[in-house]
């Protein structure tokens, strides 16, 4: 009777990346990762690039798992069809504009398999560029979960008002910057999951397009559970909004949206409406005054893009 062949043993460790539009960023990203290791699965979902980008892929990394969308897919939507696709024990939701340095996949890793309450651990990322000591600048990324009244204030033009209490909580400022720490969540850039975790809670709600995602996501960890934990042990570059700054009005749309969408999930109806109406109010009043900067002569063009923007987020009108 003829020997069975054994199935393949399942990689340790997948890495999915969601790309779209950002083939050079995206060639570096992979440059840097363990491209011959066995263990090691790398997923690349691209959401109908126009630049090349899988064809690139497909001829200069043909060992990495290429699904090319016909359409636009998201960050949630893409990021869970490369985790539907990943075979690996742990899973690494990975941003094209990366670059992994040397270390930091062995260290994430190896402090997923000696804490078994960590469902979920993230680097520290660093901006590409030097700063006065000729280092790589830290990223703040560590975050606790916002209270409602933050988000009317939070990655708006009024967030210098926020009380400081508020912002330190919120980012984590009281927690120790040079060692592991315990966290609500982490910026979604680069994120090791253990499966068991993604299993037990699912992957990212689709009804997210892109941003809160992540936020949400961890939320539902932590209810099960689990812990998140922040390793600046492990580094990540990170050179951020590659794909969003090609389409800002989108991204302004999109960002807001969410966030509407993240307080009705989770405070209420009443409250995502009063903060749909704040977050419009907030854009109606930057239109009157770039249009007004403009109709002085100031940077006209950066004005009359900044109205066209600002135009677009009000038609919209935010409904997450």
């Amino acid at each position: 009777m003829p020997v069975q062949p054994s199935p393949p043993t399942p990689p340790a460790l997948s890495i999915i990346i969601v790309s779209w539009n950002v083939r050079e960023p995206l060639r570096a990203c992979l440059a840097g990762l363990p491209l011959a290791d066995p263990q090691v699965e790398i997923i690349v979902v691209d959401s109908a690039s126009a630049d090349g980008t899988p064809a690139m892929v497909a001829a200069d990394f043909p060992r990495v798992h290429l699904i090319a969308s016909p359409a636009n897919l998201g960050y949630a939507r893409g990021n869970n069809l490369g985790l539907q696709a990943a075979q690996g024990r742990y899973l690494f939701v990975l941003n094209p504009d990366t670059v992994v340095l040397p270390g930091a996949l062995s260290a994430l890793t190896a402090y997923l398999d000696a804490h078994p309450m960590v469902a979920l651990v993230g680097p520290q990322l660093l901006w590409p560029r030097r700063g006065p000591q000729g280092d790589d600048l830290p990223q703040p990324t560590r975050r606790r979960f916002p209270p409602p009244a933050l988000l009317f204030f939070e990655s708006t033009w009024l967030q210098r008002l926020a009380p400081r209490r508020w912002l330190r909580r919120y980012y984590a400022m009281d927690l120790p910057a040079d060692a592991p720490a315990d966290v609500d969540w982490l910026v979604g850039a680069a994120l090791l999951v253990r499966r068991a975790a993604y299993e037990q809670v699912g992957g990212f709600d689709e009804t997210f397009f892109m941003y809160s995602e992540e936020l949400d996501w961890q939320r539902r960890l932590r209810a099960a559970g689990w812990r998140i934990v922040h390793l600046p042990a492990a580094q990540v570059l990170h050179a951020e909004a590659q794909s969003s700054a090609q389409a800002p009005a989108a991204t302004h749309i999109r960002f807001n949206s969410s966030k509407v969408r993240y307080m009705r999930k989770y405070h209420g109806a009443a409250a995502a409406q009063a903060l749909r109406l704040w977050l419009l109010a907030q854009f109606a009043a930057q239109l009157v005054l770039e249009a007004i900067k403009g109709a002085l002569g100031h940077k006209r063009a950066l004005r009359q893009a900044r109205v066209a923007a600002y135009w677009a987020v009000l038609r919209s009108g935010l409904r997450g």
